[in-house]
């Protein structure tokens, strides 16, 4: 059994925003991340510890160099990490953790419980099971306000199942944040690294989103030294554009770059002035779509 004390013993860590481990104690599953992005803490669930993924995106930061070996999710346990972690959170405890103590007061609020991990958390065989537990501990709580949110590279949102779950989702403030790095099957292939095609993510998002209001996240980097092409990006911007006209609900687009080293060491980040250039960008071609209300564009650079 964990307690709370635990987490009064770790090692300091600097700077909040650059510590985004998926470690945290003695725990395999749940980890605590303040994050510009979530504007306060977000609790994560990783479902994927044993490394499994379809997607082998550049920037990742998951070593994979070992061959991985599927692992079943103690879901017990999980419920035990989680149930500890937001008690902490709830109590304030949290806050007196070195790797906490230094955060603004504006950030320490309970913004999100994400799954997000070292792999599709949609491909987990207990992704149901823990929709539902997740949902069952947030209420147990009365966290009424905080948001339950899937991080999902979107190539697995057309099964049942997946449907299911994100319905049970959108009943308790769910969101679903998609990822979309490419607007061409070639240069997704050269980022995403993935055997399933660019059409089955764009069906995939065209459909989730005609259901309820979706956020895209997207990574533009420098590959190289050289940032997207502009041929690229063009095409990027026709693929929002196609998904909105289409009846996708897009509430808001992220951009963002590299924030900490990937494994991969030709990829580096967009400087914070490119990244705002390619969001004006964006930001013209959705406001020329007669139809449609403006979606939002954030930027996150670098220190994001």
């Amino acid at each position: 059994m964990t307690d709370d004390t635990d987490y009064l013993n770790a090692k300091h860590t600097p700077s909040p925003f650059a510590e985004h481990s998926r470690h945290w104690e003695s725990f395999s599953y749940v980890y605590p991340v303040v994050s510009r992005r979530s504007k306060g803490l977000s609790i994560g669930v990783n479902l994927n510890p044993d490394t499994i993924c379809n997607f082998d995106c550049v920037y990742c930061q998951v070593d994979k160099i070992l061959p991985a070996k599927p692992i079943a999710v103690d879901t017990q346990k999980l419920h035990q990490e989680l149930s500890t972690l937001i008690h902490a959170v709830v109590s304030g405890r949290i806050w007196s953790h070195p790797r906490f103590a230094h955060v603004d007061p504006a950030l320490r609020r309970l913004n999100d419980i994400a799954f997000s991990g070292d792999g599709e958390p949609t491909s987990a065989k207990c992704f149901n099971n823990v929709v539902d537990m997740v949902v069952s501990i947030k209420n147990a709580h009365k966290l009424d306000e905080t948001k339950i949110v899937l991080i999902t590279n979107a190539t697995l949102l057309n099964r049942p199942n997946v449907e299911q779950a994100i319905q049970t989702l959108d009943a308790n403030q769910g969101e679903v944040w998609a990822k979309l790095d490419a607007g061409t099957q070639a240069y997704y292939e050269l980022v995403d690294r993935s055997a399933v095609p660019l059409s089955k993510v764009l069906d995939n998002i065209q459909a989730c989103g005609r259901k309820r209001p979706i956020i895209i996240q997207t990574m533009l980097m420098q590959l190289h030294g050289e940032p997207i092409p502009d041929i690229e990006f063009d095409a990027y911007m026709m693929r929002i554009k196609d998904l909105i006209e289409h009846g996708c609900q897009i509430k808001l687009i992220q951009l963002y770059t590299v924030a900490r080293k990937p494994l991969e060491t030709y990829v580096t980040a967009l400087s914070n002035e490119a990244l705002t250039v390619f969001a004006d960008r964006l930001r013209r071609t959705i406001s020329a779509i007669d139809h449609m209300v403006a979606v939002p564009v954030e930027v996150y650079g670098s220190g994001s």
